[in-house]
């Protein structure tokens, strides 16, 4: 009987997986055909990829922006899910909205309002100089400066939930007994603490970062001439060049170097560290 409910269960899968074949997996086997037939074979798209240093400048800088973002994401959401994770459960209830208030905005709206605080008429600026910390405004948008303010502030949600998911499941246990047997504060979070939120800090690192390495719209709009993403890069070629066959290519080393990202977590950490495997 209970075999029975199981092979009826799997029966259920099986909408979402014509969903995804005719909707995901076929688009992309189309892509990934046209870009190497243009209209014959050909490798000339990833040649010209790899040879011209601009392209793989372009790639350097998604990687770095990519990087910079998840070091403050790591920062900046690290005290905070430490924070959630210690208070009673009425305040980290209350605290929960602050980070989830911003999933509930549109990501346009939030780049759109970042360009009102950050630009040169804007309130950060009019604040600074009505302090007298500068006399003239400072340069805080179309460039890195804005870019990573910007996906910071879209990202560290997802690095908070990853963080606060691992440090909720410690047991709090183990830290008084630390404290019991003469650790101090900072030696019971060092020694304790910290190794057992590791998890939660990988699984929030990749998240982060495979996230941010593939963001077209807030460095598209906050962003300049020099910060351009591989995203921009591959909207440009369809839209503005209409190079249909390099934007694939392009496409695909973005989702390639996103696999082997997911390969070496894999191989070293675990995949199913993200959903709390052990």
């Amino acid at each position: 009987m209970q075999q029975s409910s199981k092979a009826k269960g799997i029966y259920l899968i099986y909408p979402l997986m014509l969903f995804l074949i005719v909707f995901f997996a076929y688009p992309l086997f189309l892509g990934l055909i046209r870009s190497f037939f243009d209209p014959h074979f050909t490798l000339i798209h990833y040649i010209h990829f790899f040879k011209v240093p601009i392209y793989v400048l372009v790639i350097i800088n998604t990687f770095k922006i990519a990087a910079t973002v998840t070091v403050f994401c790591l920062l900046l959401g690290y005290p905070f899910a430490y924070l959630l994770s210690s208070v009673s459960p009425k305040m980290s209830n209350r605290l929960m909205i602050i980070v989830l208030v911003p999933f509930w905005v549109s990501l346009l709206v939030r780049t759109y309002a970042w360009m009102v605080l950050l630009g040169r008429e804007g309130v950060i600026n009019s604040i600074l100089i009505g302090l007298g910390l500068t006399t003239s405004p400072i340069k805080l948008i179309y460039n890195a400066i804005g870019v990573n303010i910007g996906m910071v502030h879209i990202l560290l949600p997802y690095m908070i939930l990853n963080l606060y998911s691992v440090m909720k499941g410690i047991d709090r246990n183990l830290l008084k007994a630390s404290e019991n047997l003469g650790a101090n504060r900072l030696q019971t979070f060092f020694r304790i603490f910290f190794p057992l939120s590791l998890p939660g800090v990988a699984g929030g690192c990749l998240i982060v970062f495979i996230m941010a390495i593939g963001f077209f719209i807030t460095p598209a709009l906050l962003g300049g001439t020099r910060d351009i993403m591989i995203s921009q890069l591959i909207e440009s070629h369809v839209t503005t060049l209409l190079n249909w066959g390099f934007a694939f290519c392009a496409s695909f080393i973005l989702l390639g170097i996103t696999f082997l990202i997911l390969l070496i977590y894999n191989r070293f950490l675990g995949l199913d560290k993200l959903w709390g495997g052990l």
